[in-house]
């Protein structure tokens, strides 16, 4: 088996080494092929939840709501297993027990949720399915930075991306292909779900494992003393930030709380819609969270949260800018992930109940028009590391996102459902970037023996416009636009376009190199 160990270096042995050494292609490969599986999961997860929850009774405007278990699972779970994976050393690794792990969760997870009888079932497999999907993906994300030089993390998150893309295409094309080539049924009377969506999740279940194993018994990483030496050739650049003040601990935690304790009131007194109470609940929860640091550290003591939360506060610049542009970058995917299969049932093939043979029709198409930006991923993957090499991180992000707004428009134009493959191809451009770029350049920001903490963090910028849109798309779309699930897209494609304008603000750091 190819291992990850560079060349003249034993696997776990200290290296008389200042710096990372170049790794073969087929190397990272080997480090990335597990994300192949998570992808198969998240994929699954993507084009096939909202399917389930409408099968099993709910509405469009109450389908944000129900997805929220997927963001709020990664906001708490990723930081924590980034903090304790940074500080885990054993016969399998720093990161590779949390692949493995994650990976039996998430496999037993998809064998049980579309045997779900009720919405609230099928909500809380949702919850746990995406708390082990985070525990083997935020890993990952560390596992490129920790192994590969600088000159090669593009490449390696790059190649990330193609294993997203492909395990996607997989994933989403499933159900489609059981109906079409096998004959398996894509109906079934209210509150059953299709025999296609199930057999697909079956599958499915095999083929994260298999991967994720993969990777888990093909590579290695370097020992604790390893990276540290590596580290310390680079300490000069990411000099530790000073600790934060117990003034601005609680000053910060009681602005947060109040704010917050100020929402809730908003939302009871006037009426608003219930799904704001849990964004006003995050933002006095992270109130608490300073208060409880800053009393910590004010005793002397130290421990995950206060360790997290002063990390957070330590931010690099290049992490602050990153930050925003995740923010409105996934906002719009979030709002297509939602929202993709009753517009396109609704809209494009006039058949928004679920019990409908059009609505069964439109939903395997969504399948497959998600297969097709994910096979389009997968093959710009490719391409990515040249584009940075000749314009710099930034704008090769910039372009790839406004691309992605473009396809958003798209569909929103579009109505014959068998052109809505164009617009695609933009959308498969701006995820290829965004699951790839942020790392790279965040990879090069931050200190190594932080990795998984800072990547976990990373995930907040991730989970908050997730929270967001799942609090407010539905109450924006009911209100404004009459339940109308289109409307989403456009909000998408104007959050995408933000992002992009951002994405040329991020301070640059490094020059891009494949």
């Amino acid at each position: 088996m190819t291992t990850v160990t560079p060349e003249g270096v034993a696997p776990g042995a200290a290296a008389p080494l200042s710096a990372r050494p170049r790794l073969s292609g087929w190397a990272i490969w080997n480090m990335c092929v597990g994300f192949f599986g998570i992808q198969i999961g998240f994929g699954l997860q993507n084009a096939n939840t909202s399917r389930i929850f409408q099968t099993l009774g709910a509405e469009v405007d109450s389908l944000a709501i129900l997805w929220i278990a997927a963001p709020l699972t990664g906001l708490l779970v990723q930081p924590i297993v980034g903090h304790f994976s940074d500080r885990t050393w054993g016969p399998l690794g720093r990161r590779r027990p949390y692949f493995l792990v994650g990976a039996i969760l998430t496999t037993l997870a998809l064998l049980v949720m579309p045997h779900s009888p009720a919405l609230w079932m099928a909500a809380s497999m949702l919850w746990i399915m995406d708390a082990s999907i985070n525990i083997t993906m935020e890993p990952f994300r560390a596992f490129v930075g920790d192994n590969l030089p600088e000159e090669q993390r593009t490449t390696g998150y790059a190649m990330q991306s193609f294993f997203i893309g492909a395990g996607a295409v997989f994933a989403s094309c499933l159900p489609w292909i059981l109906t079409e080539w096998f004959g398996l049924a894509s109906t079934a009377p209210e509150g059953v779900v299709p025999m296609a969506v199930r057999i697909s999740f079956y599958v499915g279940a095999v083929a994260l494992l298999a991967a994720v194993l993969w990777t888990v018994f093909t590579t290695r990483e370097y020992s604790p003393e390893q990276i540290e030496a590596f580290e310390t050739a680079r300490d000069a650049r990411h000099a530790p930030a000073a600790a934060r003040s117990g003034a601005a601990w609680y000053g910060g935690g009681l602005i947060w709380a109040v704010a917050g304790a100020l929402g809730l009131g908003a939302v009871y007194l006037l009426g608003l819609q219930k799904e704001l109470y849990l964004l006003a609940g995050f933002i006095v929860a992270f109130g608490l969270m300073q208060l409880a640091a800053g009393a910590l550290a004010g005793a002397g003591r130290s421990n995950a949260l206060t360790e997290i939360m002063s990390d957070i506060f330590a931010m690099p610049k290049t992490m602050q800018g990153l930050a925003v542009v995740q923010f409105f970058s996934w906002f719009a995917l979030f709002s297509m992930w939602i929202y993709m299969t009753p517009a396109v049932t609704a809209v494009h093939y006039a058949s928004p109940d679920p019990t409908s043979a059009g609505y069964g029709e439109g939903a395997n198409w969504v399948g497959v028009l998600m297969g097709i930006y994910n096979g389009v991923a997968a093959l710009a993957a490719f391409l990515i590391p040249v584009i940075a090499h000749r314009t710099g991180l930034r704008g090769a992000h910039a372009v790839n996102l406004a691309l992605g707004a473009a396809g958003f428009l798209g569909v929103f134009l579009i109505r014959d459902p068998q052109w809505l493959w164009l617009p695609m191809i933009g959308v498969g451009f701006a995820w290829a970037s965004i699951v790839s770029m942020p790392y790279a350049i965040l990879a090069n920001a931050v200190p190594g023996r932080k990795m998984g903490v800072y990547m976990g963090i990373f995930n907040i910028f991730i989970v908050v416009p997730q929270l967001v849109a799942a609090t407010i798309l539905g109450a924006i779309l009911k209100g404004v636009f009459g339940g109308d699930a289109i409307w989403a897209l456009v909000l998408g494609a104007v959050s995408f376009l933000i992002a992009a304008g951002a994405s040329l603000l991020v301070p640059d750091t490094r020059t891009a190199r494949a």
